[in-house]
C-alpha cells in the first residue's frame, strides 16, 4: 500500500494554477526525484507532503501512523544550541519522547550522532553551512521516518560533502522523495521521477538517463501534435471567414467543432521560453592570460596558498575544486589581481577585460530594479558589436515586462542568478571568472549556461561544486585538497576522480600483497644495507607482531561480508536498529583496521 497519495490535488497563487488536478503516490523504498523548472511548485508538493500547506481541491491521504522528516531549502536562520539538543528536539513526538522511554531516547539521539560523523557537544551557529545542513538532516532521521523529503540538499554543500551525502542516503535506505538541480546526484539515486510541467505530473519510472531520452520523444510528439492541431484551427478560421456557408444549417456542427477547437487553444500552456544567452568578446586577449610563480597567502597564521606556480593561456578553460574553507575564493582574487599575494609574483597579459561573477552577488544593487542593475543609465546593450534594446536583452533571460521593473529583493535566487549573468555577460569580456554560477538554476538553464561557455572564445576559470557542469566544461582543474598546496590535473572533475581512486587501489593493493610477506622488514646477506641501531622488541611484542597480520585478515574478512551484506536491497527492509548497528560496525572495523597497520608498521620499524 502506498505510503501517501494525491488525488486530483490543485492549488495555485494567482495566475495559472500551479498544480492543476495533479494525481501520484509513493510506493515504500522508493527514492523519487521531483523535477521542474523554477516556480513549478516543487517544493510545494514537498510541504504538502509533509502535512505543513493544505491543497485548494483534491486529497491527501496518508498510510496511518506514517512518519515523514523534512529538510528545507534554505537553514533556519533563529536555530541554534549544542547539536544533540537539535536533534533530540527531532523526537517531540516520537513515540519514546516522555520521560518513561528517556533511555531509549538518549541512546538513538547518540545513534544518529554516530551515524552522521558529527560532534554532539558543538554548537550549531559555529558551523558550515554544509555542517549546519547535516544537523538539519540528522534532527530529521532521528524519528525513524517512513518518508524522507530533501528541498536542494546539495545546496550549500562542497562536492566532497555530496558524495558523503550520496553514500549515506543509499546506505541507510527507506523511501525518499527530492528536489534537486545536481544531475550526478540524480544520476545516483533515482530509481523514478516525478516532473512538474505546467500545472500537470508526469510520472516516469525510471532512472535519469532514461527520463531524459524519453522526455526529449515526448517533447517532440507534443510539438508535432500542436504544430498539426494549429493547422487544423488555421483551416476552420478560414472557412468560418466565406461567411454565408458558415450559416447554413448543415454547417452547424462544424461550427460547434472550431468553437470548441478555440476553447482548446485558449487553454493551452505552452512550454515556458529557454534563456539566451550571449557574451561579447569583442578583443582577443595576448596568449599569456596569467602567470604566477611561487604565490602564497595565510589568514593569521593558517596558510591558504602555498608556493603555487601557473601559466594560464588564451582559450583555458580551468575548473577550481576544494572544500568549502579550502581557499577557492582566495586563490581567485589572487590570479585576478584583487588580493597581492604575500610572496611570489602574479602578472597579466595584455588586452585584458575580466568579468567576475561573485557568489554572493555582492555586485547587485539592492535598492535597483532589474533593468536599473543591468542597463546602469542605458535603454540598450552591445553584444558582439550588435546593439540591443535593454527590455529584449532581459526578455532572453527570461524577464518579462512587468518584472524588470520590480526591486531586485523580489526575486528568488534563480532569478537573482539569471539577473547577475545577464549584467555581466552584457559587459566585453574575454577573461571569464564565475564563483558559483550554478547555485539556484534549474537544469534547463544549467545546460544552455555550458553550451555558451563550451562556445566562448575567451579564458575561463570556474569555481563550481556542481560536477557535472565541471566535467562539461573545463579543460583542466586546480584542486585545492586543504593542504595549502594546490594541484594541478590535467581533465575535469570525473578524471581527477578516477586517477584519484586507481592510486588508492594501487595503495590497498601493495598493503595486501605486504600483509603475505612474514618478515617484511628482514633484509637478506646479499643487501648492502647500513645498519640501524633499534631497540629489540619485548617478548609481549613479538606475540603482537606475529598476531597482527591474522587480526587484520579477519578484520577484513568481516568488512568484506559486511558490506556485501549491506549492497543488498532486502537488508534495508529491516528495522531501523539493526541497519544502524550494522553501520556502527563497519565504521568500526574501518577504525581498528587504521589502528591495525599504523601498529604493524610502528612494530616492524
Amino acid at each position: 500500500m502506498a505510503l501517501i497519495s494525491m488525488q486530483d490535488v490543485s492549488i495555485g497563487f494567482g495566475g495559472h494554477p500551479l498544480l492543476d488536478e495533479v494525481s501520484f503516490q509513493i510506493e515504500r523504498s522508493e527514492r523519487v526525484g521531483l523535477l521542474g523548472r523554477n516556480g513549478m511548485g516543487k517544493s510545494t508538493i514537498l510541504k504538502m507532503l509533509n502535512g505543513d500547506v493544505l491543497p485548494h481541491d483534491g486529497t491527501i491521504a496518508r498510510l496511518q501512523n506514517v512518519r515523514t522528516a523534512y529538510l528545507p531549502q534554505e537553514v533556519p536562520q533563529d536555530l541554534h544550541g549544542r547539536i544533540e539538543d537539535i536533534i533530540a528536539s527531532g523526537l517531540i513526538d516520537s513515540d519514546f519522547a516522555d520521560d518513561e522511554h528517556h533511555w531509549k531516547r538518549d541512546n538513538q539521539v547518540q545513534k544518529t550522532i554516530s551515524l552522521m560523523e558529527l560532534d554532539g557537544d558543538a554548537r550549531f551557529e559555529t558551523l558550515s553551512a554544509g555542517m549546519k545542513r547535516r544537523v538539519i538532516l540528522a534532527r530529521g532521521l532521528v524519528c525513524n521516518p517512513d518518508l524522507l523529503l530533501l528541498d536542494e540538499p546539495t545546496n550549500h554543500l562542497d562536492i566532497q560533502a555530496i558524495d558523503w551525502l550520496e553514500d549515506f542516503l543509499k546506505r541507510c535506505g527507506g523511501t525518499l522523495v527530492f528536489v534537486t538541480h545536481d544531475r550526478v546526484f540524480l544520476q545516483k539515486l533515482t530509481t523514478r521521477i516525478i516532473e512538474l510541467d505546467r500545472g500537470s505530473v508526469y510520472d516516469w519510472a525510471c532512472d535519469y538517463p532514461t527520463f531524459l531520452v524519453r522526455k526529449e520523444a515526448m517533447l517532440d510528439t507534443e510539438q508535432t501534435s500542436n504544430v498539426l492541431f494549429d493547422k487544423k484551427l488555421a483551416q476552420e478560421e478560414a472557412w468560418i471567414r466565406k461567411g454565408i456557408e458558415a450559416r447554413r444549417t448543415r454547417n452547424e456542427g462544424r461550427v460547434l467543432a472550431l468553437k470548441k477547437l478555440r476553447q482548446q487553444r485558449s487553454e493551452r500552456r505552452e512550454l515556458l521560453g529557454k534563456v539566451k544567452m550571449k557574451i561579447g568578446t569583442e578583443k582577443r586577449s595576448g596568449r599569456l592570460v596569467i602567470e604566477a610563480e611561487n604565490i602564497s597567502y595565510a589568514y593569521a597564521e593558517k596558510t591558504i596558498i602555498r608556493n603555487f606556480t601557473t601559466t594560464i593561456q588564451r582559450g583555458d578553460k580551468i575548473g577550481i575544486v576544494g572544500a568549502n574553507g579550502s581557499g577557492k575564493t582566495t586563490l581567485l582574487k589572487l590570479l585576478m589581481g584583487q588580493l597581492p599575494p604575500q610572496t611570489g609574483e602574479v602578472r597579466h597579459g595584455t588586452n585584458l577585460d575580466i568579468v567576475y561573477f561573485d557568489q554572493l552577488r555582492t555586485q547587485l544593487d539592492e535598492s535597483k530594479s532589474v533593468l536599473d542593475n543591468v542597463g546602469q543609465g542605458r535603454d540598450t546593450v552591445t553584444i558582439n558589436g550588435r546593439t540591443r534594446n535593454l527590455m529584449g536583452y532581459l526578455e532572453d533571460f527570461l524577464f518579462t515586462r512587468d518584472r524588470v521593473r520590480a526591486p531586485i529583493t523580489a526575486l528568488s535566487g534563480g532569478e537573482r542568478n539569471r539577473l547577475m549573468l545577464a549584467r555581466l555577460f552584457a559587459l566585453p569580456a574575454n577573461l571569464l571568472i564565475l564563483d558559483e554560477p550554478t547555485n539556484d538554476l534549474d537544469i534547463e538553464t544549467l545546460e544552455i549556461l555550458e553550451d555558451m561557455l563550451l562556445d566562448y572564445e575567451g579564458t575561463l576559470l570556474l569555481v563550481s561544486h556542481d560536477r557535472a557542469f565541471l566535467n562539461n566544461i573545463v579543460t583542466s582543474t586546480l584542486i585545492l585538497d586543504g593542504s595549502s598546496d594546490v594541484i594541478e590535473f590535467i581533465g575535469g572533475y570525473e578524471d581527477w576522480q578516477k586517477q584519484l581512486d586507481a592510486t588508492l587501489r594501487q595503495a590497498q593493493d601493495g598493503a595486501s600483497a605486504s600483509k603475505t610477506t612474514i618478515k617484511p622488514a628482514q633484509t637478506t646477506q646479499t643487501e648492502s644495507k647500513p645498519e640501524v641501531k633499534s631497540r629489540k622488541l619485548s617478548y609481549n611484542e613479538k606475540r603482537e607482531l606475529e598476531e597482527l597480520p591474522k587480526r587484520i585478515e579477519k578484520l577484513e574478512e568481516e568488512q568484506k561480508q559486511l558490506t556485501l551484506k549491506m549492497e543488498a536491497p532486502s537488508f534495508y527492509q529491516q528495522e531501523g536498529t539493526v541497519i544502524t548497528q550494522a553501520v556502527e560496525r563497519l565504521e568500526q572495523i574501518h577504525k581498528e583496521l587504521s589502528q591495525a597497520y599504523k601498529r604493524w608498521g610502528e612494530l616492524e620499524n
